[in-house]
This record gives C-alpha cells, structure tokens and sequence, in this order.
C-alpha cells in the first residue's frame, strides 16, 4: 500500500531529475537550431589552453609555463603555425582539423578588474558592469525570441538563465531511480490532485526524456551534464537552449604537469565537448557550443608554479554550423610595452562579438534587439561575422 508520503517521497526523487514547476519545453517550430553555453568558471589561463609559441616573447615570458611547439616532445597541437592547442585537448583538435571548432583569442568581456565574483556576474548578466542587471543576457535573449525552451544542466539556474524566460533545471541524483510500476500507479492515483498531479507528470516527462543518456550516474559530474544536454537538445520537442556550469579554473598553485588540476580539467574539457556531440547526435550539425570564462590570467608564471587572476585569455566555439578550422585573434603581442597593466595578456576582441553572433544565427535575433535589451549599451560591438553557417 502507498502512503501520501511514500507519493511525496518519489515526487522529491523526481524532483532531483527536473525542475518540476516548469517543464514545458517549447521551441519555434520548424526550427532545429540549438545554442549550448559552457562557462569555465574561474579564469580559464589561455596560454595554456592555447598556447601562442610563434609570438617571440612566448617562452622568456612563460617560463616553466611554456609549451613547446607542435612536432616537439609534449609539443601544442599545430592549429596555424602560430597558435597551437594545448596537447590534453586532443579530441578538440579533431574537431578543429574537421572545421566544427573555432578558437578564440585575446578576447575579453568589458570587465577590467579581477574579481571571480564580479567577473562572472558581468558575463553573466550582459551590462558592462557587475550587478548591472538582476537578469542574465540569455534569459533576456530567450523572451525576445518567443519559443526557444532552455535547460541548465546543474543544482541551480545560473544568473545567466534567470529572468522573464521560463526555464528549467537538471542535475543527477544521487537517490536510487523510483520503479516505474510504482510510478504508473502514483501517476493514476494523482492524475486529478490539483497539488500533486501536474508536477508528478512533468518530473515523467523529464525522466523519460533522459532515457537516452544511461551511464550519467556516476560519470564525473560535467560529463554527466554534458550527457543529458545532449540528451534534452536531441528532442524533437526538447528544449533548444542549454547551459552547463564547470568550474574548478582558478589555477593559482601548481599549474604545471602531467597531474596538475589544469591538466586534468583540461583533459575533462576536452571529453565534455565530444560527450556532447555523442549525445547529440543528429542535433550536433545544427549545435554552436560556446566555450567562454570570465577573465584570462597573468602571461607570467608566479611564486607557487601558477598564475594569478588576469584579462584577456581564450574562447572556443564548436558545433556543426561553425566555419570552424581556424583561429580568430588580433593578436597583440607579449613584449612588455603591449601587456595590460605590465602584466597581462591585452583584450583586443570583445567577447559580446562571439555572444551577439550566436544569438543572430542560432536564436534568429535582430541585432537592434540584441543591442537594445540583451546587451545593453554595447552598439559599438557588432557580431562577429561569417563564424556560423
């Protein structure tokens, strides 16, 4: 016999799996267009994620840091005879060497401090300033263009989705998976309560849309993420919009190494991308996956085999309507007399460019709209052109 706790019991289970208040995943019909955000939260040091080796200063500047270049022993990966790609992101490689991967550098959003904190919140909420805005940009971006539903994969709804456009959230459970006969038969029992029926058959929904992403449990958390955006996106009625929070960047202490916490994030980066195309699918040729962090880190190495909080770093864009295969930087050099500030690397790209550029061809925004209400006070950053297809 099963108790109304025993019902409220499974409801907290389901709970885990789904937002259960808003479920309703409506999408543009016709439209197939996916936009999948990854913030690398805190400062993800783009020298080493890509290293610049054909720049003269490269290695004085970097010291221990420095990577060799391609052809090498534990050389970059060649990219353009200039930049390489660190050699733990070997599966990105192929993704740019099959032009689904567009990197980024020198690139920056307008904030100038070094701050996690205020950095993220800026990134987040599409002002050129922390705290500017209690709503994220994409939440905003999404309400603009009617109809696109979006998922944050994680324990919470980053600033980044909340806002006017209903959302919802996802994380893996811990809880043991209810039965599905005792399922049907809460379903049954609960169908007309006005309390517990609409919830419960949203949380089902939810749990069966994720029937495609077995072995989610137990993986690392972001590849278990990864593993169900890909699994919503795929769809047909899912959700066409998707963020997924990694952190772990602030890189400090101990930065260099085959076992440092750069290297292994570096290399779990590199399996969170290609379980999102695995888990796509069909839906990977018309995905652009943004890859961004709030701030870049100091060119030189510190006291403790790290680097601290800097400016300017790298970006990346994947998916299967990215002109993929090349690198986009005005690269501004590491001698002295060209670092921000004496120390770090100079913004000479704005990171809006590449967010702009998604929403007009992933989210068909108009531009005057972009620059009106999602990011406000940006009319001087055009979208970048020619990176979508």
């Amino acid at each position: 016999m099963t108790t109304r706790r025993d019902a409220l019991k499974i409801l907290g289970c389901c709970a885990a799996a789904a937002a259960l208040p808003r479920l309703a995943f409506a999408h543009v019909p016709g439209s197939e267009r996916r936009l999948v955000f990854v913030f690398l939260r805190g400062g993800l040091d783009g020298l080493s994620a890509v290293p610049a080796y054909g720049d003269p200063d490269f290695v004085a500047k970097r010291g221990d840091l420095a990577i060799a270049p391609p052809g090498a022993d534990g050389g970059a990966l060649k990219l353009d005879g200039f930049f390489g790609l660190s050699p733990y992101l070997a599966e990105m490689h192929k993704l740019y060497e099959a032009r689904e991967l567009a990197v980024l550098h020198a690139v920056a959003s307008p904030y100038r401090d070094r701050s996690h904190f205020d950095g993220q919140n800026l990134v987040e909420n599409g002002t050129a300033r922390p705290f500017g805005r209690d709503a994220g940009w994409l939440s905003v971006a999404l309400s603009e263009s009617a109809g696109f539903g979006a998922v944050a994969l994680g324990p919470s709804i980053p600033l980044l989705l909340r806002g006017p456009a209903p959302v919802t959230s996802w994380s893996p459970s811990a809880l043991p998976a209810p039965d599905p006969d005792l399922l049907e038969r809460l379903a049954q029992l609960y169908r007309d309560d006005p309390l517990l029926g609409k919830p419960l058959a949203a949380a089902r929904r939810a749990n069966g849309m994720m029937e495609g992403a077995e072995g989610a449990r137990g993986a690392q958390p972001v590849i278990a993420l990864a593993k169900a955006a890909g699994t919503f996106l795929a769809k047909p009625d899912g959700p066409r919009v998707a963020t997924i929070d990694f952190g772990g960047w602030d890189s400090h202490a101990n930065q260099v190494g085959e076992y440092s916490p750069l290297t292994r994030n570096l290399r779990l980066l590199d399996r969170t991308l290609t379980t999102l195309k695995d888990s796509l699918g069909a839906a990977w040729k018309h995905t652009a996956v943004l890859i961004v962090t709030e701030f870049g880190r100091t060119v030189a190495i510190n006291g403790s085999r790290g680097t601290d909080h800097g400016t300017a770093g790298a970006a990346f864009v994947a998916g299967g309507v990215v002109r993929g295969g090349r690198v986009i930087a005005d690269w501004p050099g590491l001698a002295d007399r060209a670092l921000h500030e004496g120390r770090d690397l100079r913004p000479t790209l704005d990171l809006r460019a590449l967010l702009k550029a998604a929403l007009v061809a992933q989210l068909a925004l108009a531009e005057d709209s972009i620059d009106r209400r999602v990011f406000p006070d940006s009319r001087g950053v055009r979208p970048l052109a020619n990176l979508f297809i």
